[in-house]
């Protein structure tokens, strides 16, 4: 998908609007900092055409920057929040959790139904450079959708009296391939043949893998838990299931005469069916307090976490060694 909107026009003021906001929160202020995105969440809820929020912390131990997503049903009722006195309010309070001003870029259109891993690309073009840099982009997205895992592309003009940057925004169907695709040579080369073009970039990636597998609501602690515990609570809940269909489903399919590429496609349709609608959210309710990622999370109690998902599955081993050996 390939697509140039300019969100200042009167013809998008009426399309869906996301606004994807970073900020560099300052060491020892993250506590507060939850509180203070807590109420500015809230306050966002009250709004007219407000959708959703999605909190998503550093990504790693070395970053402060955390990022926010609000959407809004439209990019009038999204404008509208964005210059009320009670958000200028709770961010005039919030700039002194902040080592520099959050910055900003907004978008219009659907998220996508599926989910992907979305990096958002913000650019500072030059004066006068705007045809090249359209041209070069679009060059850019030539490349880049032979590459592995790519499923979108979209470059949103500036947004006037908002934002002066350019944003192009991309999808992947998994965080590898988008990382294969930032790291690579090709993009490289790009990057040093469209310079002259932009001042400067920035990139921010937003979604997970497993995400749509772990939701806690829209509140400050309502961001995916980290990948690793992702990992973790699906392998608790696949193999159990993957062993269960193996024995039944998967013997009488197989009884029946049915060829074993169907019976392992019959198999993963209802594996998949069963973790998304049955155990992934019996998993999430017996782990949330593991999972959140909220101010109660600490080493120690992520270490417990851990030992006990290590323990299931010990204890799901014992049980299939001794029932199907």
């Amino acid at each position: 998908m390939t697509r140039v909107g300019s969100a200042g026009s009167s013809d998008s003021d009426g399309a869906a609007a996301t606004v994807v906001m970073t900020l560099d929160v300052r060491d020892g202020a993250e506590q507060e900092y939850r509180r203070w995105q807590a109420r500015t969440n809230d306050a966002a809820r009250e709004r007219p055409g407000f959708e959703a929020v999605e909190l998503y912390p550093p990504a790693s131990m070395e970053s402060h920057s955390w990022i926010v997503v609000f959407r809004f049903s439209t990019l009038a009722l999204l404008r509208g929040w964005l210059e009320s006195p009670a958000r200028r309010r709770l961010v005039e309070e919030g700039d002194r959790l902040l080592d520099r001003p959050a910055t900003q870029e907004i978008l219009t259109g659907r998220p996508p139904e599926r989910d992907v891993v979305t990096a958002v690309v913000s650019h500072v073009v030059r004066r006068g450079h705007e045809r090249e840099f359209e041209t070069w982009q679009e060059k850019v997205r030539r490349v880049q959708e032979r590459s592995p895992g790519f499923l979108g592309y979209e470059l949103f003009r500036p947004v006037p009296g908002v934002q002066e940057h350019w944003v192009a925004l991309f999808r992947y169907d998994s965080m590898r391939h988008l990382e294969e695709w930032l790291d690579s040579a090709a993009r490289e080369r790009l990057l040093a043949d469209g310079r002259r073009h932009f001042a400067g970039f920035d990139v921010r990636t937003v979604g997970s893998s497993f995400s749509g597998w772990f939701r806690f609501g829209d509140g400050a602690d309502g961001a995916p838990p980290p990948n690793w515990k992702q990992a973790m609570m699906v392998l608790l809940a696949l193999y159990p299931t993957v062993m269960v269909l193996n024995v039944t489903v998967g013997r009488l399919l197989t009884d029946l005469g049915l060829a074993r590429y169907a019976v392992l496609f019959v198999g993963n349709v209802l594996s998949v069916s069963a973790l998304t609608w049955l155990l992934m959210p019996l998993v999430n309710r017996l782990f949330a307090g593991w999972l959140r990622s909220g101010p109660r999370r600490s080493p120690r109690r992520d270490a417990l976490g851990a030992l006990v998902a290590l323990g299931c599955y010990g204890a799901f081993l014992v049980l299939f060694a001794r029932t199907v050996g």
